[in-house]
């Protein structure tokens, strides 16, 4: 295929019925019974299970992962989310020093260009976040 000459991998989502996923800011809901779809040329894609809603950001390390989110889909503001960004998880990191050298990885990743790259780090500041919680408790 061309595509894959090009280094272009074509991409496969497999969505079951009820199933959400967002392609370059838009949502999109499969209504009928399961669809298998291919993406053959670079979107900016978010399975259900990887979307964040503004209310379920409710720590820390959530609004660090949802100002990412937000660049990641709505192109046109991206400057102004990754701002956000920045801010937040210098917060996170003032408040948490522990996880500097995780802050900088994700900011590397950020600095790349890879948004999705940096959403999946930014899980691992989520789950070091739950982790701080749970053992304060």
């Amino acid at each position: 295929m061309q595509l894959t000459r090009l280094g272009v991998m074509p991409l496969k989502l497999s969505l079951a019925k009820g199933e959400k996923f967002v392609v370059n800011g838009a949502v999109i809901k499969n209504d009928g019974p399961d669809i298998n779809l291919v993406f053959e040329n670079k979107a900016h894609i978010l399975r259900q299970k990887d979307i964040m809603s503004s209310a379920a950001a409710d720590t820390p390390a959530r609004r660090v992962y949802l100002a990412l989110q937000c660049a990641y889909i709505f192109k046109d503001r991206e400057t102004d989310h990754l701002a956000d960004f920045e801010n937040l998880l210098s917060e996170f990191t003032d408040a948490a020093p522990s996880a500097e050298e995780l802050a900088e990885e994700i900011r590397d990743q950020v600095s790349r260009k890879n948004l999705y790259g940096a959403m999946k780090d930014c899980q691992r500041l989520i789950d070091l976040e739950t982790e701080r919680m749970n053992h304060v408790q």
